[in-house]
């Protein structure tokens, strides 16, 4: 069954929407969190399990969604590079999760009325 299992007796699945099809889900938002986590592309697709194409094209349609990138790559050098979140990727990050948590609080509460 599609959707994360928010309660007992209820799955859902949200998305933040903007314009032109513009979206950000868990999964995205667990890419920026990773990324932030590990410094690295590369390494966040790694844990995840997906390719590192996949990220980078899910990173750029991200950064084109909004008015400045949400991630931002760093030149490698000595300290070889990076990658890391802009503060407009880390409050994406932030209002996504606070919104999350309402959203949980509001299901188990539905969840423990439900009579089925």
């Amino acid at each position: 069954m599609p959707g994360e299992r928010y309660s007992n007796k209820i799955s859902a699945r949200f998305w933040l929407t903007g314009n032109d099809d513009a979206y950000v889900g868990i999964g995205r938002i667990t890419l920026l969190e990773k990324i932030q986590q590990l410094g690295s592309i590369n390494a966040a697709a790694k844990d995840m399990q997906m390719s590192y194409k996949k990220a980078w094209r899910l990173i750029e349609e991200m950064n084109q969604f909004f008015d400045e990138p949400l991630v931002i790559k760093e030149q490698g050098g000595k300290s070889g590079g990076g990658t890391q979140l802009t503060e407009k990727g880390k409050n994406l990050v932030k209002e996504f999760r606070r919104i999350e948590k309402g959203l949980i609080e509001f299901l188990e509460k539905e969840s423990s009325q439900c009579s089925f």
